[in-house]
C-alpha cells in the first residue's frame, strides 16, 4: 500500500503544474497521463473530516474523526479496458478498498474483475462523494453491505442496464476461506422525460455462507445512529450464526431542474440454522432535496454523481446551496427498529470540495442500549457537520 501512496503522490507531483482539465475546460480534480494508442493513468482520493454530538445513552458528547482518507490511481489500457485501485488511510493503517479491471466489450456490454460493489442499492453504489447526507441510509451499514471480490457484467440498451454478478468474500476477509459466495442482480429503467429523468430499478441477492456456521463464524446486524465517529449501536442484533441470505429492494428516483426526490426499500431474510427462529428485516428511506441556487444533482450509469456548480467561488460565484431532507427506517425485527428524521444543509464552493451539515432526530425501540431510566425506547439527537475535498 505504501507503493500505492507513494506512486500517486510522485504522479501528481511531477505533474502539478499542468492544468488538470475536463472535456468542458473546468477542473477535473486531478492531472491525467496519456498516450495516442489507448494508455492513461490518474491519481485520485478524497479526505472526509466529521465532528459532531449524539445524545443518547453511553454517548461521549462532542466527538469527531478522520471519516475518510483515500488515494488510488485509475487508468486505461488498449483493448478497451479500465483498471483502478484505491486505498483507505483513516485509521493509520493501508487498507484495500477498491481493485477492478473492465473489459468494455461494445458500447452496451461491459465485464469487472476484482473487489466491487454487488449491485445492492442506489443509495450504496453512489459514491460517498456525491451523497445528499453525511451517512447513507440506516440498512445499507446493518445489513453489512461491503466491496467483495466477484466477477459482474452490465448491458446497456437504451434506458435499460442489467447488472449481474457472482461475488465471494471481503478482500479482508479472504485468508478465512469459508467457500461463501453470492449471486447479485440489479435492473434499472432511466428514461428521460421532457427535461427530467427518472429512474426506477430492483435487485435481488442470494448468498451461501458456505462452511461459516461450521467455522463458528457469525454476524451481526445493526447500526450507528447516522453518525459515524461514534462506535454506540441503539439497534443491534445479537451475533447469529447464519446459513446464508436473501434480499430484495426496489428503487425510484426522479431529477427536475434543481429538484430531486428518491426513496428505497430492502428487505432482507437471514437464514438460521434449524431451531433457531429467521430473522426478518426491513430497511428504507424517502427524501427529497433542492438547490437554492439553481443546479442540478449529478446522476450518471444508474446512480448519483458529481454535480456541477453553475457559479463556483474561483469565477467569483456563491458556490451551490442544497437543502436535502429525509425520513429513514430500520426495522431489524426482535432486535429493534429506528426511525429517522434527517436535514442536511449542503455548500458545494467547487465541483470537488464540500461542507455539510447534519441534524437528525432519531426515535429508538426495542434499542440494545436502555436508558439511564432502564427505558429501552427513547429519542437520540445528533448534529455532525463534514469538511470534505476530493481529487
Amino acid at each position: 500500500m505504501r507503493i500505492i501512496l507513494a506512486t500517486a503522490l510522485a504522479t501528481a507531483a511531477m505533474l502539478a503544474s499542468d492544468p488538470a482539465m475536463a472535456e468542458d475546460g473546468r477542473f477535473s480534480g486531478a492531472p491525467r497521463i496519456g498516450s495516442s494508442d489507448g494508455w492513461s493513468i490518474k491519481p485520485r482520493g478524497r479526505i472526509q473530516l466529521d465532528a459532531g454530538h449524539v445524545s443518547g445513552p453511553a454517548e461521549p458528547g462532542l466527538i469527531g474523526e478522520l471519516r475518510r482518507a483515500q488515494l488510488g490511481l485509475e487508468g486505461t489500457a488498449p483493448g478497451g479496458f479500465n483498471w483502478l485501485v484505491e486505498a483507505e488511510f483513516a485509521e493509520g493503517i493501508a487498507e484495500l478498498t477498491e481493485l477492478t479491471l473492465t473489459w468494455k466489450a461494445s458500447d452496451a456490454l461491459s465485464f469487472t474483475i476484482g473487489q466491487h460493489n454487488n449491485f445492492q442499492s442506489l443509495e450504496e453504489l453512489t459514491s460517498d462523494r456525491f451523497s445528499a447526507f453525511m451517512e447513507r441510509a440506516a440498512f445499507t451499514d446493518a445489513f453489512n453491505f461491503e466491496r467483495r471480490i466477484g466477477l459482474s457484467a452490465e448491458i446497456r440498451h437504451g434506458p435499460l442496464t442489467a447488472q449481474l454478478g457472482v461475488f465471494g468474500d471481503n478482500l479482508l476477509e479472504i485468508d478465512e476461506a469459508d467457500g461463501a459466495y453470492s449471486l447479485d442482480g440489479r435492473i434499472i429503467y432511466a428514461p428521460e422525460i421532457g427535461d427530467a429523468r427518472l429512474h426506477l430499478a430492483a435487485s435481488a441477492h442470494r448468498r451461501d455462507n458456505g462452511d461459516r456456521v461450521d467455522n463458528g463464524i457469525a454476524s451481526r446486524f445493526r447500526v450507528r445512529p447516522l453518525f459515524h465517529a461514534t462506535d454506540t449501536r441503539f439497534v443491534s442484533s445479537p451475533a447469529l450464526l447464519a446459513d446464508g441470505e436473501s434480499r430484495f429492494g426496489l428503487e425510484a428516483a426522479v431529477i427536475s431542474g434543481p429538484f430531486h426526490a428518491a426513496a428505497e426499500a430492502q428487505w432482507l431474510d437471514v437464514d438460521v440454522p434449524a431451531g433457531a427462529a429467521d430473522r426478518d428485516y426491513f430497511g428504507g428511506y424517502a427524501e427529497i432535496g433542492w438547490f437554492l441556487t439553481g443546479e442540478t444533482r449529478g446522476y450518471r450509469s444508474a446512480r448519483w454523481d458529481r454535480t456541477r456548480v453553475r457559479r463556483p467561488v474561483e469565477t467569483g460565484g456563491p458556490g451551490a446551496f442544497q437543502v436535502n431532507l429525509r425520513y429513514d427506517r430500520l426495522d431489524l425485527d426482535r432486535d429493534g427498529t429506528q426511525d429517522g428524521l434527517v436535514a442536511a444543509l449542503i455548500w458545494i464552493p467547487t465541483d470537488h470540495a464540500r461542507l455539510m451539515i447534519n441534524y437528525g432526530r432519531l426515535w429508538i425501540d426495542d434499542a440494545a442500549i436502555p436508558d439511564a431510566a432502564g427505558r429501552r425506547a427513547y429519542a437520540v439527537d445528533m448534529i455532525g457537520a463534514r469538511a470534505q475535498f476530493d481529487f
